[in-house]
């Protein structure tokens, strides 16, 4: 039995020639409608007869006469309640930023244990509500309620102090955080950080 959806996708497809059809062209429309959604006869045909803007009927109330047309049944979004509301956001910045600015991967998997931490040293003070979303927070969760924080931190895409060949560039292998699954050492990656505020004149200091 095909879904609801499916039905009407298929009642919705062969309207128009229905309608448009003979007699004997209507019947074998409404056979193939039958075997495929599993209507009875009698109610596939008055569904295919039911087009959208035609009019079924007329009354007439207080003297003025009233059209009765078919119309396209409007859709209602739905309206979910907010989850993560702005206290969490409030708490969520404030670990954030005591966690230097951690990104949203890193910070999820631990949240748990560092909200434990940050309470029993008096950082941060939580509701019960407030710890138990802050505990069962992802990461997409986190970047969608710090993008506005992050965009005001943000440099803006080809802000770096070095400008690497191409050549150099393509034979360096270059690996995400993602990719370091190497359980033995002897493996590390670094960069060159220029501690410029974000204005790259004058004197400032460079770390790797």
């Amino acid at each position: 039995m095909l879904a609801m959806k499916h039905r009407k996708a298929v009642t919705s497809e062969v309207q128009d020639r229905y309608v448009k059809a003979t007699k004997k062209g209507k019947a074998k429309i409404l056979d193939g409608v039958c075997t495929t959604t599993g209507y009875n006869r009698v109610y596939a045909a008055r569904i295919l007869r039911l087009k959208v803007g035609k009019v079924i009927g007329y009354s007439r109330v207080g003297g003025k006469r009233i059209k009765y047309v078919i119309g396209k049944k409007k859709k209602t979004k739905r309206k979910r309640d907010k989850i993560y509301t702005y206290d969490v956001f409030l708490k969520l910045k404030k670990i954030w930023i005591i966690f230097d600015f951690i990104c949203s991967k890193r910070l999820a998997p631990f949240m748990a244990e560092a909200v434990e931490k940050l309470e029993k040293h008096k950082e941060i003070d939580l509701t019960d509500q407030v710890r138990e979303k802050l505990t069962n927070i992802s990461a997409s969760t986190i970047d969608r309620l710090l993008k506005s924080e992050k965009d005001k931190f943000r440099l803006g895409k080809g802000r770096k102090g070095t400008r690497p060949g191409t050549l150099l560039k393509n034979s360096i292998p270059i690996r995400t955080f993602a990719d370091w699954d190497n359980a033995r050492p002897g493996f590390t990656e670094v960069d060159l950080v220029g501690h410029d505020g974000g204005n790259v004149s004058g004197d400032y200091i460079q770390s790797l």
